[in-house]
């Protein structure tokens, strides 16, 4: 598989009034899901798990993406894909 890196960065903005963020790569993701999540939706947990597999060397980090990217926009995070 190849590295955690992102092709493109993902830009979010926790909180009303919080700058915006650019991530980079699978282990920004992780923290963040962890860290900065306060609701547990099926889509936080399936960028939990898709990021896991990336870690593992079982996925690509476009896959952590696409899961983060879905759960970012359910939180309301997302401000740039």
């Amino acid at each position: 598989m190849t590295g955690s890196r992102f092709e493109r960065p993902i830009v979010i903005q926790l909180g009303r009034h919080g700058a915006e963020r650019i991530v980079f790569d699978v282990n920004e993701v992780a923290a963040i899901l962890l860290r900065d999540f306060s609701r547990k939706t099926e889509k936080r947990k399936a960028a939990m798990d898709a990021c896991l597999q990336v870690l593992r060397g079982e996925a690509h980090a476009a896959v952590a993406r696409r899961a983060f990217v879905a759960a970012a926009l359910e939180a309301q995070i997302l401000r740039c894909d």
